[in-house]
């Protein structure tokens, strides 16, 4: 088989899919059709695919996930701000795939930790690699501590909403976009970086899960499996920049556009 896609030309092809999906998302309560986020299931494992290729070639990978780290704060912040200058009760911006990049980023450091243990025969490295597993899951602490906090009648709700705006901020495993099932896929695409087949079989089996268990048509992300085919593992352009802007620059400009027409 012929493999013609590039990072480059897959990613753009994913940003398309995922501006229908975000119109959808945006414009639902004024009628937009449902055939729109169909077209964007298949745009997280393929953004996902390629991180997992692209942070095994990085220089810097520090620099990396502080990029994903400053995303995910650049979005939370001005996501939490737009929504309260402009609020919308029909829309929630919850958008924040920078935070799922950034927890699948630190479990593929935890994954090449493990495998240079074993390698190594380092019982030192691969105990810390475990453990650092659980750093993720425990980062969601702060979020079950305003959560306890809420109940109390002496804290001030505006209290409570500083203090959950500021575990928003604490990229973890419960709250990434995507949830745990996302960030374990780019995970695996990690692993099995050097096996295609696998890759997409681990895809097409998480989406039969999704299927079976009765989760709507996120199993359309099986589709994904096609451009992951078609990969020759270039880079082409790049465009790393545009992503990092376009991507949180689209989503505020479809929901300011989407809340003036609904108040209009």
């Amino acid at each position: 088989m012929k493999k013609f896609c590039n990072a480059t030309n897959l990613k753009l092809f994913a940003i398309v899919l995922m501006v229908f999906d975000h119109i959808h998302q945006m414009f639902v309560p004024l009628g937009a059709p449902v055939w729109l986020t169909y077209l964007g299931r298949p745009v997280f494992p393929i953004l996902l695919f390629l991180a997992a290729d692209s942070f095994h070639y990085t220089h810097d990978r520090k620099a990396y996930l502080r990029r994903l780290l400053l995303g995910s704060w650049v979005m939370t912040i001005s996501s939490f701000v737009l929504q309260n200058l402009l609020p919308n009760k029909e829309i929630v911006l919850m958008n924040n795939a920078f935070s799922t990049f950034f927890v699948a980023g630190l479990y593929m450091c935890f994954w090449d930790r493990f495998t240079a243990g074993i390698h190594e025969k380092s019982t030192k490295k691969i105990v810390t690699a475990v453990l650092l597993c659980f750093v993720p899951i425990l980062m969601a602490a702060p979020l079950f501590a305003v959560a306890q906090l809420s109940f109390r009648p002496a804290v001030s709700p505006f209290a409570i909403r500083a203090l959950a705006m500021a575990a928003l901020l604490v990229p973890n495993v419960l709250t990434v976009e995507g949830g745990f099932a996302m960030m374990a896929l780019g995970t695996a695409f990690y692993i099995f970086r050097k096996r295609r087949w696998a890759q997409v079989g681990v895809l097409l089996a998480l989406s039969a899960l999704v299927y079976v268990r009765g989760g709507g048509f996120q199993w359309m992300m099986a589709f994904a499996a096609i451009p992951m085919v078609l990969y020759n593992g270039e880079k082409g352009r790049g465009l790393k920049r545009f992503f990092y802007i376009f991507y949180p620059v689209h989503i505020w400009v479809l929901y300011v556009a989407a809340t003036l027409l609904m108040t209009a």
